[in-house]
């Protein structure tokens, strides 16, 4: 951090004044923990795809494998076998980008240690079969949207009013996953 500047006693109260505000504003943004932003509001966005049963038997079935795999020499932990059992089965969803709409994705998944690396191209807005553990890493790709509030007033001084204090907005899904046909909830934790 650089030096202090030499001023004479008005300035010297004035940048006291200032290193208390930027002290209260870091403390405020120390606040928004991943707890407290995890209880904002998840923004509802409609479905981009509404298929009838028609249209669904007219795509016809996808299935999802891998496009590439690193394989890792680590072995495996028998004692999660059962939760891996169930996570690699094969369920039905449609994969939906909200971010750039109609734009296919391409991610990474390796949900347990001992598994190979995998790359994925998944179709967007279509019918589509995969394991439920890249269904589960679609739906938790969410980002926070933070925002001033500036109806707060935060300080005064002869300077004048300071307004705005950080705050989390709303909870945004990047990516989706959502079920196709009766099922309630493909996911483990939903």
């Amino acid at each position: 951090m650089s030096k202090k500047p030499v001023v004479n006693s008005a300035g010297e109260k004035e940048l006291q004044k200032v290193e208390e505000q930027f002290k209260e504003f870091d403390a405020g943004v120390q606040k928004l923990t991943l707890d407290r932003m995890n209880e904002a509001p998840v923004k509802e966005a409609e479905a981009q795809t509404k298929l009838s049963n028609q249209d669904k038997e007219r795509v016809g079935e996808i299935w999802l494998k891998p496009h590439r795999s690193i394989g890792v020499r680590d072995k495996f932990n028998e004692d999660y076998r059962k939760e891996y059992e169930f996570a690699k089965e094969y369920v039905h969803f449609t994969a939906e980008n909200n971010e750039i709409i109609g734009e296919d994705i391409d991610m990474w998944t390796k949900p347990f240690a001992g598994m190979p690396a995998e790359w994925w191209k998944v179709p967007v807005n279509k019918p589509i079969w995969a394991p439920r553990y890249l269904a589960e890493q679609l739906k938790r790709c969410r980002y926070h949207r933070l925002v001033m509030k500036e109806a707060v007033v935060t300080d005064q001084s002869t300077v004048g009013q300071f307004y705005g204090s950080m705050a989390v907005d709303t909870t945004l899904q990047r990516l989706d996953a959502k079920p196709v046909g009766t099922q309630k909830s493909i996911f483990m934790g939903r």
